[in-house]
């Protein structure tokens, strides 16, 4: 036995998350070898399906599958912005009585009621990403991207590319989305504390809708002439901010720190956009390997922690070929091994 994805765990004992205060214990993996143990049924429900940031938890929950013998059922809306899918989905796994729920919700405060259905039906879950408003403890457990951590690095990277003066834009806000708003209220607050010569001269609520996101960056490079970086704190957002970019003459001097965007392949686009400085990425193949462990480790009878933060990752053009990035965005799960689930 060895212990759940051991050294990726970064767990935070007094989380300011929800206020409460958890306590991580150690989880046992049982491999796919223990065949004296029943197979189980798990759904794996990401916000959206076949796009980054996304497609790598695809490859994580195989690979978690391969060890433990976890049959995963793997379906998602079809749009990250199409909540009632997405909620039919969650309650489609209580209706065909699945053993487990790994969840990335899509809005923070509408999956609160399916997800304490599947509780109240005894299905273990695990939520991933983005929190939401309901403790931890009992059969819910959270695998979190630190957003505080990514806001601080996006606040980072600006001061130090800009030398401590200049003007940005924050766009991509989205209050639908509880993980969004705190790498906006971290990236805030670390660049007021450290980089007070940075100065925000406009910030946009976000979208899931790329065309939407691109009127909304040309407008606000229309109404600031003078700026000096774009940070885009959804993946959207950064799609729209780099059309706008390319449909800008005279724009190119505009620097843009994207969060959780890549190409179709899983390669964040610094060829093709010259003006990207970095991705932040949330590691969602790590959430999707750790989230069908935990649900295996409980249902086998083990202690599990109840709160886990994984880091993001700064992406640039030195580091993105490195082996331990390029694994986070691997998209290379087994065609043909997937089975969909009928929620529909």
């Amino acid at each position: 036995m060895k212990t759940i994805s051991q050294g990726l765990l970064n767990v935070r004992h007094n989380s300011p998350l929800l206020g409460l205060v958890c306590t991580v214990l150690a989880v046992p993996l049982w491999t796919s070898s223990c065949s004296s143990h029943p197979r189980f049924n798990v759904a794996v429900i990401p916000r959206t399906d076949g796009i980054m940031p996304w497609e790598p938890a695809h490859t994580g929950a195989e690979d978690a599958s391969d060890r433990t013998g976890v049959f995963v059922y793997w379906n998602a809306p079809p749009r990250e912005d199409d909540v009632e899918a997405q909620i039919a989905l969650v309650d489609r796994v209580v209706l065909d009585k699945y053993q487990g729920l790994v969840l990335a919700p899509d809005q923070s405060l509408a999956l609160i009621t399916p997800v304490r259905r599947a509780l109240a039906h005894g299905i273990p879950t695990v939520i991933i990403g983005s929190p939401l408003p309901i403790a931890p403890g009992g059969n819910l457990s959270y695998i979190l991207n630190d957003d505080a951590a990514g806001g601080r690095l996006g606040a980072d990277r600006v001061g130090q590319m800009l030398n401590g003066h200049g003007t940005i834009a924050i766009l991509g806000i989205n209050s639908d989305v509880a993980g969004i708003m705190i790498r906006a209220r971290a990236l805030e607050e670390h660049l007021a504390g450290h980089y007070p010569g940075v100065h925000v001269v406009d910030k946009r609520m976000g979208s899931f809708n790329v065309p939407h996101e691109q009127q909304v960056a040309e407008d606000t490079l229309r109404n600031n002439p003078k700026l000096d970086a774009i940070i885009s704190l959804m993946s959207t957002t950064t799609d729209g901010v780099m059309a706008a970019l390319e449909n800008a003459p005279g724009k190119g001097v505009v620097k843009v720190i994207g969060f959780d965007s890549a190409d179709t392949l899983g390669n964040p686009p610094f060829a093709q956009r010259p003006a990207l400085d970095c991705v932040i990425q949330m590691d969602s193949r790590s959430m999707g390997e750790q989230g069908v462990e935990l649900i295996h480790a409980r249902l086998t009878g083990q202690s599990v922690p109840t709160l886990v933060y994984l880091q993001p990752k700064l992406i640039t053009r030195e580091n993105a070929n490195l082996p331990e990035i390029r694994r986070m965005l691997s998209m290379d799960f087994k065609l043909g091994k997937w089975r969909w689930s009928n929620a529909q």
